[in-house]
């Protein structure tokens, strides 16, 4: 049975990698990044409840700073600890959709990404930091455009 990190999510979904496994790299958080994870895992929830409780999918969670540099992540990413999430929820609507659901839903965010048409960045601060509230939009690698909104 799949360890729980809140009523909907687990932590394999949080520390699953395809690159992780074909490249035979420890994706193991410990103590620290697993408390963040917990704290991520319950403001996804809430993200949850703002979108009418439909599935949200991870498509990536925790990266050890191996797996970071394998798919070559910034080096400041809030993946490292625990503390991001890219996801999709198909159910809800687009991913722009999602992402402008995510920014109004009240949680404390530190970004909101609307990353390449496919999938939303959602970063939080550990509890008790005071949150950036960024929404941020990128299509092309390494250029990011302030906002949630198509770039060219």
């Amino acid at each position: 049975m799949a360890r729980m990190l809140s009523p909907n999510f687990s932590l394999d979904e949080f520390i699953f990698s395809q690159t992780a496994a074909r490249s035979g790299i420890d994706n193991t958080p410990d103590a620290a990044t697993l408390r963040n994870l917990k704290h991520l895992a319950e403001q996804l929830e809430i993200v949850r409840d703002a979108l009418g409780k439909v599935p949200i999918l991870v498509s990536s969670g925790y990266r050890s700073a191996a797996l970071n540099r394998a798919v070559k992540g910034s080096k400041s990413s809030a993946h490292l600890t625990g503390l991001a999430v890219d996801f999709t929820a198909p159910r809800f609507g687009t991913v722009l959709q999602t992402a402008k659901a995510v920014a109004a839903s009240g949680i404390a965010y530190d970004q909101v990404i609307y990353e390449f048409g496919r999938w939303v960045h959602l970063g939080v601060t550990p509890p008790g930091a005071v949150a950036q509230r960024e929404l941020l939009s990128i299509m092309v690698a390494g250029r990011y455009t302030d906002g949630l909104r198509n770039v060219a």
